[in-house]
């Protein structure tokens, strides 16, 4: 009964869920799994995969920090790279087989991914090895959530390299690899500014249902993880050429090149993540981990640029934190959206969300009618307090951080405690049209202004004056920095 319930879902199927490669036919190989050798083909999807992780700027040496000495507890040499026989292998996948409900083998394409990622792609698989400290807590309390076997984090390491940015030949993007059409039955909405497949915890929440829902038609992990990878389509034409079998093993032949390598490399990854000290392989620690960010709600439009400056975060760790931007623009579309920051970085945020929001932000042209405004500046010396950093009195000041080290001749943004710092605050002044002269000639007086000369540049004007090109068109709004007409006045400064 119970399957010819399955046959029957299988000719009624829907199509909108039918893979990408549905016309793509199998290569009608034999059945080697029990061959001496098997090996990788150097354009192997994996192969790919793990590529693309050495490429991201994300795993550049800035973000981790190397400590092996504690986790060497076999003191093997720095290069050294143990070899064990078939035996030694059989027997700790038949350890990790007991714990987990998935049917974990060992064979010859097994062995061949284990070299991968043990030998051939050692140094990437310490990366992924570091990177689980990000991204394992948030995947095991989802698929707990979902009563999924949490050994299903280890299908990401295959997927993605647990790079959130990956983008597969096909399409296919983030750390689940969703690709466009299958994201949008699951929620993850792609925009020109986000694209929820690159967002860690919506993505995540994703690959649990399809993968809840993948077990409903199929009932066995490994048709699961199949049909995951090469799509429900695919996966149930080989059910209909294997003679309607269902095990992944018996179905292997019929399957697309890419997924008749798909579980022997998951269960590599579960057996190199748990054995990774038995050949000499460390994590590389990231230097941000699951535990150590946090999410904030972002009510209004803010650039990282802005939250960078502001909140002093390396651009880079904002951009870490926040895969799923594309513009380096958190957009407001109508409801709030989701920041996620450094720990100590949350309560900073909340404390002055508005001045974030507003901080260094372009000025706005006034569309009052029959008002104009000018730009009255005024010279202040702040004393620098215990705790305070040039992001955090920029916003004080409602200037930017290279205002303050222009003004000061600041080299980088290191200051001392008692340091005394030049700023100049901006407070727009109405012009009224009822101004009299002598008006005009009070306001006159609170600017310095210079004469442009024959062959001035503004880089020249600034030089001589002591200010930065920036600031000089910052306080000339309607300069036109190709075309300074001789005899015309620009204001350089203030008065006192």
């Amino acid at each position: 009964m119970a399957q010819k319930k399955i046959i029957l879902f299988l000719l009624l199927f829907p199509s909108f869920l039918l893979s990408a490669e549905e016309n793509e036919k199998p290569e009608a190989v034999a059945d080697t799994t029990n061959t001496a050798v098997f090996t990788i083909s150097s354009d192997d999807p994996i192969i790919a995969t793990l590529d693309l992780l050495v490429l991201t700027p994300y795993f550049d040496k800035n973000h981790f920090v190397y400590d092996t000495l504690a986790l060497n507890k076999y003191h093997f040499p720095k290069d050294s790279i143990p070899n064990y026989p078939d035996s030694v292998y059989v027997s700790r996948i038949a350890t990790l087989n007991a714990k987990t409900p998935f049917n974990l083998t060992y064979n010859q394409r097994v062995k061949a991914f284990l070299n991968l990622y043990a030998v051939d792609k050692k140094e990437v698989t310490s990366k992924v090895l570091g990177l689980a400290n990000m991204y394992f807590p948030l995947f095991e309390e989802m698929l707990d959530k979902y009563d999924l076997p949490l050994e299903f984090k280890y299908l990401a390491v295959v997927e993605s390299a647990l790079n959130a940015k990956a983008k597969s030949r096909s399409g296919a993007m983030g750390l689940w690899q969703f690709m466009y059409r299958t994201g949008r039955i699951y929620d993850l909405h792609v925009t020109s500014y986000i694209d929820d497949r690159k967002d860690p915890y919506k993505s995540t929440e994703a690959a649990c249902k399809y993968l809840k829902f993948l077990y409903k038609i199929y009932g066995n992990w490994e048709m699961v993880m199949a049909a995951y990878n090469c799509g429900p389509g695919n996966v149930n034409r080989a059910i209909r050429r294997s003679g309607y079998k269902h095990d992944y093993w018996e179905i292997y032949r019929y399957l697309p090149r890419e997924t008749r390598g798909y579980i022997p490399a998951f269960i590599a990854v579960n057996y190199i993540m748990n054995y990774a000290t038995e050949h000499n392989i460390y994590p590389v620690k990231p230097r941000t981990t699951f535990f150590e960010y946090d999410t904030v709600m972002v009510k209004e439009e803010v650039t990282f640029e802005q939250i960078s400056q502001a909140l002093s975060i390396p651009m880079e760790t904002v951009e870490y934190l926040n895969p799923m931007y594309k513009r380096k623009v958190i957009p407001f579309l109508g409801k709030p959206k989701t920041l996620c920051l450094p720990h100590d970085k949350v309560g900073l945020f909340i404390r002055n969300e508005e001045l974030v929001y507003k901080f260094n932000e372009p000025e706005e042209i006034e569309k009052e009618e029959e008002i104009k405004f000018t730009i009255k500046q005024q010279r202040k010396t702040h004393v620098v307090r215990r705790g305070e950093y040039l992001g955090l009195i920029a916003i004080k000041y409602g200037c930017s951080v290279r205002d303050i080290k222009d003004w000061n001749g600041l080299r980088s943004t290191t200051i001392l405690q008692g340091q005394r710092l030049l700023v100049y605050v901006s407070e727009k002044m109405p012009v009224l049209k009822e101004n009299t002269k002598s008006q005009l000639k009070e306001q006159s007086e609170n600017f310095k202004y210079y004469t442009v000369q024959q062959g001035d540049t503004l880089w020249d004007i600034a030089n001589t004056q002591g200010v930065s090109v920036q600031k000089l068109i910052q306080m000339n709004r309607s300069i036109d920095a190709k075309n300074l007409k001789p005899g015309a006045k620009i204001v350089v400064g203030t008065g006192g």
